[in-house]
C-alpha cells in the first residue's frame, strides 16, 4: 500500500488502496484493502496480520498465527528481472512446509485470499505470485489460455506466453524453498480453475513436489500431461460444473496409465467458482466443505503425524507378600510314553496244608 493511500476516502479506489472502512468479512469498521476487481474488501488486521492504524487491542496479545509480507524474488521472464508477491509466514519456530499459489491472470483474487489464510493458519508457508505488481502481460496470456482451450481442447502449456508463465511460477516456488525455516523437501501447489491447469503444468515438471491439489481445473494440451506427474494429485469440482467435465477425463485416464495416486472428490450441487467469494456460484457449505478436504489433503502429504513412541515392556508380576502362604505348584506331566496300569494276580487254586 502507498502511504499517501493511509486513512484516506479516495472517491476513485484503486485496486490494493489501503483505506478505512467495513471490512466484508468481519463487518467492522477499520483498515480495509480493497480489491475492486473482484467487489470485495477484506481487513488488513485478518489478512495482513498488521494493522498502520491505532488499536484497541493492549500489548502483550498473543502473537499472532502468522504474518504476512510484500516480497521481491528473481525471475527470467520480467523485464526488471524480478517479479512480486505475498507471503505468509506462521510464527511457529519450526521448520514449515511450503505451499505455492498458482493464480489465474485476474491475479490475488478472494479465492487466492481465502487460501493463502486458511493454508498459513494450518502451519503452511505460503507464497502468492502478483501478476499486476509484477508488470506481467496479463492481457496476452489470458487471451492465450482462453482461446487455446476453445481451438486445441485445452490449455495450451507448451505456448510461449504459457510456457513464460509457468517459468515465472517454477521461480517463485524455488525462492519460496529458498526461505529461511521452511523444509523445501515438503512442498506443493495449488490453483483453481485456469490457474489449476498452470499448477498441473508445473507439477508435471517438477519432480520434487511432495503433492498437487487441484480445484475444478480446465483441460490442458497435450491431454496426457498429467502422465507425468509423480506424486499425489488431489482433484476437487462440484456435480454441477459443466466447465471441468474433459479436464476430470483427463485426470482419471492418467490414473489409469500410472496407477500414480490420485483423489477425487466431487462436491453435490456446486458449480464452477464455487470457492469464489465475489462470484454468483459461491456456495459457503460447499466451499467448507472443499477446503476441508484441500487442507486433510495438503496436511497428509505435508505435515505427516509423528512417530508413535515404541511401546513399554510388560512389568513383571509383582512377588507375593510375606507371610503369604504360597501354592505349591502342579507337578509337571511326564514326557515319556503312556503306561497302562498292572493286572491284578489271580487267587491260588492250591489247598493249604
Amino acid at each position: 500500500m502507498r502511504d499517501d493511500d493511509r486513512l484516506l476516502n479516495l472517491p476513485d479506489l484503486q485496486f490494493g488502496s489501503g483505506i478505512v472502512g467495513v471490512c466484508d468479512i468481519c463487518g467492522e469498521r477499520q483498515a480495509v484493502v480493497v480489491l475492486s476487481k473482484e467487489r470485495f474488501k477484506l481487513c488488513v488486521l485478518d489478512f495482513l496480520n498488521k494493522t498502520w492504524i491505532k488499536t484497541d487491542k493492549k500489548p502483550g496479545m498473543p502473537t499472532p498465527v502468522y504474518r504476512s509480507d510484500r516480497v521481491t524474488f528473481p525471475t527470467s521472464v520480467t523485464r526488471r528481472g524480478t517479479a512480486q508477491g505475498v507471503v505468509l509466514t506462521p510464527t511457529k519456530a519450526v521448520k514449515h512446509p511450503v505451499v505455492l499459489l498458482t493464480p489465474d491472470t485476474y491475479g490475488i483474487t478472494t479465492t487466492m485470499l481465502d487460501a493463502a489464510i486458511r493454508f498459513a493458519r494450518a502451519g503452511f508457508e505460503i507464497l502468492v505470485p502478483d501478476l499486476v505488481k509484477s508488470n506481467e502481460s496479463t492481457a496476452s496470456v489470458h487471451v492465450a489460455l482462453r482461446s487455446g482451450v476453445l481451438a486445441r481442447g485445452g490449455v495450451p502449456v507448451t505456448s510461449p506466453r504459457v510456457r513464460r508463465l509457468v517459468q515465472l511460477y517454477r521461480d517463485a516456488l524455488d525462492y519460496l524453498r529458498s526461505r529461511e525455516m521452511v523444509d523445501p523437501s515438503k512442498a506443493a501447489v495449488f490453483g483453481t480453475s485456469y490457474g489449476a491447469s498452470l499448477a498441473l503444468a508445473l507439477a508435471a515438471e517438477d519432480t520434487r513436489l511432495a503433492a498437487v491439489a487441484l480445484a475444478y481445473p480446465m483441460p490442458v494440451h497435450p491431454p496426457d500431461l498429467a502422465n507425468l506427474v509423480t506424486v499425489p494429485v488431489l482433484y476437487v469440482r462440484g456435480t454441477s460444473d459443466r466447465s471441468t467435465g474433459k479436464a476430470w477425463k483427463q485426470i482419471v485416464a492418467a490414473q489409469s496409465a500410472t496407477k500414480g495416486s490420485f483423489e477425487f472428490v466431487e462436491v453435490p450441487g456446486a458449480r464452477h467458482n464455487f470457492l469464489a467469494r465475489d462470484l454468483p456460484a459461491y456456495d459457503v457449505a460447499a466451499a467448507e466443505a472443499a477446503w476441508s478436504k484441500i487442507l486433510a489433503f495438503l496436511t497428509k502429504n505435508l505435515i505427516p503425524p509423528p512417530p508413535k513412541p515404541p511401546a513399554m515392556p510388560p512389568k513383571p508380576a509383582p512377588p507375593p507378600a510375606s507371610g503369604q502362604a504360597t501354592k505349591p505348584a502342579a507337578p509337571a506331566a511326564s514326557a515319556g510314553p503312556a503306561v497302562a496300569p498292572a493286572a491284578p494276580r489271580p487267587a491260588s487254586s492250591t489247598p493249604s496244608a
